[in-house]
């Protein structure tokens, strides 16, 4: 299992979980499972609803969209986070290319981490506001 305070530090380099307190991010981290695959498996597939978030914690996973390779995921980087938040379709497939192991953070025990820690929800918002931002999007 990974180290609490390892994927305390990963959680807050994720642009929802940025503005968390420690306090928040220490919940959130001890709600989080830890699970291994073999290298082959298919963690996500494009275009089934989305449930779940995932923080490679080892190993390497490969995004696919339309079969076309879009990116390459190692430790420390994340995949799903829009998913805690909306169920759509997912974008990519990811696939773990070695054996990966990886936090796991489910949409249920999201949304009733939010109802158990109202204060999240304002720092989850400004969080996606100030990566919206970033990302240029424009709001009026």
């Amino acid at each position: 299992m990974a180290r609490r305070s390892e994927l305390v530090d990963r959680l807050a380099a994720v642009a929802l979980f940025a503005r968390c307190s420690k306090r928040e991010l220490q919940i959130v981290a001890r709600h989080a499972e830890t699970a291994e695959f073999p290298a082959g498996t298919e963690l996500v597939v494009e275009g089934e609803p989305g449930d779940a978030f995932f923080i490679v914690l080892d190993g390497e996973v490969v995004l696919r969209r339309g079969g076309r390779k879009v990116g390459t995921l190692g430790p420390g980087d994340y995949f799903g986070e829009l998913a805690l938040l909306d169920p759509a379709p997912r974008s990519a497939t990811a696939t773990a290319t070695t054996d990966v192991r990886v936090a796991v953070l489910g949409a249920r025990m999201f949304r009733t981490l939010l109802r158990e820690l109202p204060s999240m929800s304002e720092r989850l918002l400004s969080g996606l506001a100030r990566a919206f931002r970033e990302a240029g999007g424009t709001a009026f």
